[in-house]
């Protein structure tokens, strides 16, 4: 009978237990702090730079859309070089920075986990067995008692669970949710500045092959030239001066020459770097610049807010912001703890697992802050500063991007006007080395006309492949401000959310 009534008692307490669990749990619809809004981003309806005539909307190349499942991120296919495309691919298996950034976002997602863990009780235990003597005389009678010992067998398991009445542990779940999502993002900016460095080289490298096979060529053409004068010179038609022009000027392209040489081997080396190999063990074979600048489609400016992964890292952590000020104002709000303990303590191993052995014990604990000298409202307030620092850093980086785009658009379609003119000066600063090189051979004209044409030639045709390598630089630089081939529907979302604010 005792036994029932002890059952019974067990009984009507676990279910008053379990009632007041249930309980809490309904009372955690609360969620305290501020809801999420999606910061605004001054912008404009359209870019205000126009773009390049040359450009047009062609299908070789478009920045991904949501729910695309084709992959464009390859967005560096669109200049139609092999070579390029090769050392392309090695970035992501191979750069030791864009490794870090992969890292940075493992440890990110991780982060989700570990705040996860709150949402669910913890479970411990702690067994010991020991065997206790007392002492053989009692410390306030000097006569001899009789020995004894008692036995110690215990094995605990204690439960302990958080109950989220205001959502502090569900936001600091969001939050890391939030900074994993912002370290995925800043690891395609990684990604994407690291293969516009690469493109980047790879054009200053291939515009120092087109130099220097220019160069050579104009080495071979004075130095024809100064076979030419010493000829005239020995003939007696030319004076020694001619001589010493056609010398100095041969002497001065030379230098040029062997000088345009130790910016193809830095650039080499840098390629080398970005695709994780010593310079030791990779070279690329000369090959004079021949790209032309790609048509890229330009899109509006609200659709950059969307396309550039950095943007979108400084959104996620406006989001995660938002989140720690919902974690400060939680602490504001009484902890409700439910404990439990349950186990086996027996005196000998005999009687260690059997019923009466057993022992439980369970319910909730609060606790309450009562004075804390201003330290709440402090991390309230930092928490609040915060938001305000991350939501100016957000609106900057856009500002930034608008920029960026801008300033490329302008510089190509400036670059194609300046590239037709330049085209037209090569022609006319050729027709005039012509033309003084046959006056001097008919001996209207002095050498020095010729060396003036010459120095005006070579600098045009110089400068020609100049502003071509700065057209497919500022190509360059204007994929990689519209964000390459990404958008932020390719964020990872890390499961559902449990509440949502926003």
């Amino acid at each position: 009978m005792r036994y029932f009534f002890a059952v019974m008692r067990f009984t009507l307490t676990s279910l008053v237990a379990l009632l007041l669990v249930l309980l809490m749990v309904a009372l955690e619809g609360c969620v305290v702090g501020p809801r999420y809004v999606k910061p605004s981003v001054p912008a404009t309806p359209n870019y205000k730079e126009e773009t390049p005539g040359s450009f047009k909307e062609l299908d070789q190349w478009q920045p991904a859309h949501p729910g695309d499942r084709i992959s464009r991120g390859n967005w560096w296919v669109i200049f139609g070089d092999p070579e390029l495309n090769k050392l392309e691919e090695q970035i992501a298996d191979s750069n030791q920075d864009l490794k870090v950034a992969e890292a940075r976002f493992r440890e990110a997602r991780a982060a989700i986990r570990f705040n996860r863990a709150a949402r669910f009780p913890t479970i411990s235990t702690s067994p010991s067995a020991s065997y206790v003597k007392a002492p053989d005389y009692s410390p306030n009678s000097p006569a001899k008692i009789r020995e004894a010992s008692t036995g110690e067998f215990e094995l605990p398991i204690d439960l302990s669970y958080e109950l989220d009445l205001w959502g502090r542990v569900r936001r600091s779940v969001a939050a890391a949710r939030e900074e994993a999502q912002a370290t995925a993002a800043d690891y395609e900016t990684a990604k994407l500045s690291l293969e516009a460095e690469l493109a980047l080289d790879y054009f200053e490298l291939r515009s120092a092959d087109a130099q220097k096979q220019l160069l050579d060529n104009t080495v071979k053409a004075y130095t024809d030239n100064l076979q030419l004068t010493l000829g005239r010179f020995k003939g007696g038609v030319a004076p020694r001066s001619d001589v010493a022009q056609a010398q100095t000027q041969l002497d001065t392209t030379t230098v040029q020459d062997t000088d345009v040489t130790v910016q193809r081997a830095q650039f080499e080396h840098a390629i080398a770097i970005l695709i994780g190999k010593p310079p030791a063990d990779f070279s690329l074979a000369a090959a004079p610049l021949n790209n032309q600048p790609p048509s890229i489609p330009i899109g509006l400016p609200s659709d950059l807010l969307q396309r550039r992964p950095d943007i979108a890292a400084a959104e996620r952590r406006v989001a995660e912001a938002n989140q720690q000020i919902g974690v400060a104002r939680a602490a504001y709000f009484p902890t409700v703890t439910l404990g439990a303990t349950a186990g086996f303590a027996g005196t000998q191993g005999s009687n260690w697992f059997t019923w009466p052995s057993g022992f439980w014990a369970v319910g909730p604990a609060l606790a309450q802050t009562l004075f804390d000298a201003g330290r709440r409202r402090a991390t309230s307030e930092s928490a609040r500063a915060n938001y305000d620092a991350t939501v100016a850093t957000y609106r900057q980086t856009s500002l930034t991007a608008f920029q960026e785009v801008e300033d490329n658009v302008a510089a190509l379609r400036i670059l194609e006007n300046e590239a037709q003119q330049q085209r037209h000066a090569v022609a006319s600063s050729q027709d005039s080395l012509q033309i003084f090189t046959n006056r001097y051979k008919g001996g209207v004209d002095t050498y020095l006309q010729v060396i003036t044409a010459q120095t005006i030639e070579l600098a045009n045709e110089r400068n020609d492949i100049d502003i071509l390598r700065r057209r497919l630089d500022a190509s360059v630089l204007l994929i990689k401000a519209l964000g390459g081939g990404w958008n932020a529907s390719n964020l990872p979302t890390f499961g559902a959310s449990t509440f949502r604010d926003y």
